[in-house]
């Protein structure tokens, strides 16, 4: 029973308590007046009559409306407050409003002129940025993968074609562009490192091409990390870190906007765990590792990452263990018990000698025990350009190199 079951996005090897804040009315307190026995002038009545005219006045009016008596407030505040007293769910409303005109679905034609609705795939996008006469669409690589042609369908329902302008599979983002006529709504990206367990948020989409569709939920966990296989072939190659809500995610959510109370997009809708007896656990990227993405792919049309050039296996792969033969034949001393076993060698891998069978068990004096060990390291500490120590075994004899990392070359 595989524990990633969506068909939309998986990383199945094979294949904010919510926030619900109690607005309360704030209100003021009764003052009780006690009179001296002295006598007072008519002036010092007038003046004190009118002070507790004005007194009582803000009192009621406090008691009344629920706000506080003592200051005005303007802006963001008083959208708060005006909350305060109102419909307590009522921010699910506004915020929805908010950025419901910047969320799109996505249709992915395939099969040539996408006549055959069985070939194509739905999914969702979020409006980022418009300029130059485009507007910019940020999704999943998985909706857009495979595709022959992309169309979005807006909110009110105008059908655009779009155009591809980068993709990412390893943090699975893409961009789209399409023409900017009608399009008068940007989304409000938030700072998604500010999440708390338990926040209200809400999940916009396209789910099984009902678009428009809203979802609410809270925050279950604020970075969750879950391994990912991109080929499917037994390896996990990348750890997807994730924001965890039971806010419903279904197929073709996808690329959709989870949303915070203020109506600002805190993570792009990617995965689900959908298995028996299972529910409420839907996951997204968080804003943050988005927009990096995203405003390189604007840039440069893709994420250049140093490449080393090599295609491994794990030593230890649960899924495709090497038999006894195998591991007799790399030859290798009874102490290694992980590395990455090296079935192809290009590029600087290729030109520093590498080649097949070879075991790499280490970077810069750094323990590799998997291929996502190599593929953390050369991502999160490496630039292309720099030097990487490479130490592996070849027929049981431990040797070092030491190569320059280049940029992936196209193709």
């Amino acid at each position: 029973m595989g524990l990633f079951e969506d068909d939309f996005y998986s990383t199945k090897v094979s294949t904010r308590a919510a926030k619900k804040t109690a607005f309360k009315a704030r209100r003021g307190g009764r003052g009780r007046w006690t009179h001296r026995k002295r006598g007072v002038s008519p002036m010092q009545a007038a003046v004190i009559s009118g002070a507790v005219s004005a007194v009582v006045a803000v009192l009621l009016f406090s008691f009344i409306t629920g706000l506080p008596s003592a200051t005005a407030v303007t802006g963001a505040s008083h959208y708060s407050l005006r909350q305060a007293a109102g419909d307590p769910y009522d921010r699910i409303v506004q915020a929805a409003a908010k950025v419901r005109p910047a969320v799109v679905s996505i249709v992915n034609l395939k099969g040539g002129d996408g006549s055959s609705t069985e070939q194509s795939a739905l999914g969702s996008g979020v409006i980022f940025r418009v300029s130059s006469g485009k507007a910019f669409i940020m999704t999943n690589n998985h909706v857009i993968e495979g595709s022959d042609d992309l169309d979005i369908v807006t909110v009110d329902g105008v059908r655009k074609e779009a155009k591809l302008i980068g993709k990412d599979r390893i943090s699975d983002i893409a961009v789209l562009a399409v023409d900017d006529k009608g399009i008068n709504t940007v989304a409000d990206i938030g700072d998604s490192s500010k999440l708390r367990l338990g926040e209200t948020v809400i999940a916009i989409g396209n789910p099984l091409g009902l678009g428009d569709t809203l979802t609410s939920g809270i925050v279950s966990y604020t970075n969750r990390i879950i391994p990912i296989s991109i080929n499917q072939d037994g390896v996990y190659d990348w750890e997807q870190h994730v924001i965890q809500t039971d806010a419903a995610i279904n197929e073709g959510n996808s690329g959709g906007a989870l949303v915070d109370l203020d109506g600002r997009v805190i993570g792009i809708n990617t995965m689900k765990i959908a298995d028996t007896g299972v529910e409420g656990l839907g996951f997204a990227i968080p804003a943050n590792e988005v927009m990096k993405t995203v405003n390189e792919l604007v840039e440069d049309g893709k994420i250049t990452r140093p490449y080393l050039g090599v295609y491994t296996v794990d030593l230890n792969n649960e899924y495709a263990p090497l038999d006894e033969t195998q591991r007799k034949e790399l030859k290798l001393p009874d102490s290694v018990k992980d590395g990455a076993v090296v079935l192809e060698a290009h590029g600087p891998a290729k030109e520093a000698g590498l080649k097949l069978n070879d075991v790499i068990t280490a970077f810069d004096g750094e323990p590799i025990n998997s291929t996502l060990d190599l593929r953390r390291y050369l991502y999160d500490t490496k630039k292309i350009g720099d030097e990487l120590k490479v130490t592996f075994y070849r027929a049981g004899k431990e040797e070092t190199v030491t190569l320059k990392l280049t940029d992936k070359p196209e193709g």
